[in-house]
């Protein structure tokens, strides 16, 4: 178990079209090509991608590359998880703190860049949490948008409800915040500095600047990702987007993948607003999961 007492994250169900994406802002804030600028042991992981499946480069972080890495670690030897990831999957990333919770060494985590979204509940498994000065924490609740007739949109809601509150739950736990205060943090969305993560408890120290260094420019790659979620946003079909990076792909062997999910940014005062829902069949729970 973690030197910690973590609360349990409740078992997330499977729904059917239920599909993940990311925001539009933790994008914008995301430098893909963050590292530590040292040698780094063999009981370090590194969570630099999106978690779960990422369509541009085919990977991503799985929970189960985060189960691989700790059994060949060893169950009793401290371990040192480094991320920078703009979040993903929230089926994902409720797995990936459970195995990291359960794990029986030390874990100290350390956030290189970002740690948004689910990414920050993954964070929270952390005996021990450094952060970047420069370094963000963002938080916010699980959302779908949905398609189908109003018991299904009632089916979505419940669904989500003991999955917002049990995160609402593990940041009042980790923080020492108050856990009505810790929702409606979650409801606004709300980003926390590296300093201010030291300060009201979302972390424990400042990681040293100078341990941290920038790998090759992934810049492009991470532009073609906003291109698809802002096209998105905008209202073009999932399969329009596909056929036309399809093509940019077919035109320049070394463009990003071309297949991708669809996206709805989340609200933000100088963000653009999410599309209209489009009249479609109903159908259960068919939607985006973005965490």
């Amino acid at each position: 178990m973690s030197l910690k007492k973590l609360p349990e994250l409740p078992q997330m169900r499977g729904q059917t079209g239920i599909e993940f994406d990311l925001s539009p802002q933790a994008l914008s804030k995301w430098n893909p090509a963050l590292a530590m600028d040292e040698d780094e042991g063999d009981n370090v992981i590194n969570i630099l991608d999106p978690i779960g499946y990422d369509a541009w480069t085919g990977e991503g972080t799985s929970a189960r590359r985060i189960e691989a890495a700790l059994r060949s670690i060893g169950r009793d030897r401290d371990v040192i998880v480094n991320i920078n990831s703009p979040g993903g999957s929230m089926f994902e990333g409720n797995a990936i703190y459970s195995l990291l919770r359960m794990h029986r060494g030390k874990v100290t985590v350390r956030i290189l860049g970002i740690a948004a979204s689910v990414a920050s509940i993954i964070a929270m498994a952390g005996d021990e949490i450094l952060i970047a000065r420069a370094g963000w924490l963002m938080v916010h609740n699980s959302w779908v948008v949905v398609i189908g007739n109003r018991h299904e949109l009632r089916e979505a809601a419940d669904w989500l409800e003991p999955f917002d509150a049990a995160a609402a739950d593990l940041y009042a736990e980790r923080t020492g915040l108050d856990k009505a205060k810790a929702a409606a943090l979650l409801d606004k969305e709300t980003w926390i500095g590296g300093a201010a993560a030291v300060e009201t408890g979302w972390a424990d120290a400042i990681l040293e600047p100078s341990k941290i260094r920038e790998t090759e420019d992934q810049g492009a790659q991470n532009a073609v990702r906003q291109i698809d979620v802002l096209m998105a946003r905008q209202g073009v079909p999932r399969s329009q987007r596909r056929h036309l990076f399809q093509q940019i792909k077919a035109s320049k062997p070394d463009a990003a993948g071309a297949d991708t999910h669809d996206a709805v940014g989340k609200g933000k005062p100088d963000a653009a607003q999410p599309a209209p829902l489009m009249v479609a069949p109903p159908v259960s729970l068919s939607g985006l999961l973005k965490v």
